[in-house]
């Protein structure tokens, strides 16, 4: 059973032993149903002091200690640090410990390389990798509360435990089909500056669930409302949905208040009336006030627009089938929104200027994906597996 480790001499002996093995399994343990802000319960470590017969786990009691050690360990470049879903926990990890992240390997992601998808749990991928079964029964846990009970330690321990031998099993299985070099190229995405800083509480509008169409004017309001939203949150540590539901903030972007009167008509929770008000009204009429070129809006669909939406399906299928024929998952390689500036780029994109035409994702379909574009190949349906296949027209 792993000790709980509290006290800095314990910590800064994990984190020396984890840097002496020069790889670490890394993952966390919050809570986040009533702040904003995940609360950190715990951190597990795990390496091998002695090669992959002899395994150490360190639990960190996070509540308990400066994790500053622990940021300089994720910044080091000669440790490598396993995690599954990895954004979410370097992102909780630089806020509460610090450090950039650095020399990551994320076994989530690497598994979309060797014929898995790349969104299995971690669950799924100890099952299929190892043959372990791990449980789920303290995925809901209260890990803030002390002390923890043998189950919560176990399942903690569980999920860092296996994840080095994971490594090796993924990094041999596309040793076999030749992705080694696509992988290491790919965990370089953990370094991107900005990967981890907070959303600009203008891109927050995005989040909000709308029902029905609005006009530009309005999607212009419902922006800086969820701007004001999002703002809000942070400040008073609390989720959105307490702060201002969604459905309110759709709402007032729809009426568009522009006084106090038209305001207090729509039943506002007190709270946000109490605090926020005034922000509100000038939230709208910042809103409205945006020139119209300027403005969030979804034009209706014209029959150019049918055409490049077609022609981004056209690239899906194509994409669809080349993952599925060569064991890569297509969600990593490409979102539809990469898909479309694609196509709307067309014949003007430049070399480099795409994610789909840089590195490995240019060897394994970009320059196709132009060639399809510009008219000097066609997608073929596959007699035998029924998939779309690259067709070159000057074959």
């Amino acid at each position: 059973m792993s000790a709980l480790v509290s006290d800095p001499a314990a910590l800064a002996e994990a984190v020396e032993g984890a840097r002496r093995s020069g790889v670490v399994a890394i993952d966390t343990e919050f809570v986040w149903e009533r702040t904003y802000y995940p609360r950190l319960g715990l951190v597990q470590l795990a390496w091998e002091p002695e090669g992959p017969d002899d395994i150490a786990v360190a639990l960190l009691d996070a509540p308990a200690l400066d994790l500053r050690p622990l940021g300089e360990l994720l910044g080091d470049p000669d440790v490598v640090k396993i995690l599954h879903d990895a954004t979410q926990d370097l992102t909780i990890l630089r806020r509460e410990a610090g450090g950039e992240p650095t020399n990551i390997f994320d076994t989530q992601r690497a598994s979309g390389f060797v014929a898995l998808p790349a969104t299995l749990s971690l669950q799924d991928l100890l099952r299929e990798v190892m043959g372990v079964e791990i449980g789920k029964d303290e995925q809901r846990t209260d890990w803030l509360r002390r002390p923890l009970s043998d189950a919560q330690t176990a399942y903690a321990a569980a999920d860092v435990r296996y994840l080095p031998e994971v490594r090796r099993r993924l990094l041999d299985r596309a040793h076999t089909r030749g992705r080694t070099a696509w992988i290491t190229e790919e965990m370089q995405r953990y370094e991107r500056p900005g990967l981890y800083d907070e959303l600009d509480p203008h891109e927050a509008h995005d989040r909000v669930k709308v029902g029905g169409r609005l006009t530009a004017e309005q999607r212009s309001v419902l922006r800086e409302i969820a701007a004001w939203r999002e703002e809000e949150a942070r400040f008073v540590d609390r989720p959105r949905r307490t702060v201002l539901p969604d459905e309110a903030v759709s709402e007032i972007a729809r009426r568009m208040p522009g006084d106090m009167g038209a305001l207090e008509r729509l039943r506002l929770p007190d709270t946000v009336m109490r605090r926020g008000a005034d922000a509100l009204l000038e939230a709208v009429a910042r809103g409205r006030a945006v020139p119209q070129n300027e403005r969030p809006y979804s034009a209706p669909r014209s029959p150019e627009e049918e055409r490049l939406s077609t022609r981004t399906l056209l690239l899906q299928a194509l994409l669809a089938g080349r993952g599925a024929r060569q064991g890569v998952d297509p969600g990593m390689v490409a979102s539809k929104s990469d898909l479309r500036a694609l196509v709307d780029a067309g014949s003007r994109v430049e070399p480099e200027s795409h994610p789909l035409l840089r590195g490995w994702r240019r060897a394994f379909i970009g320059y196709d994906l132009l060639a399809l574009l510009d008219g000097r190949a066609s997608v073929l349906l596959d007699a035998e597996d029924g998939w779309p296949r690259f067709h070159a027209l000057d074959a």
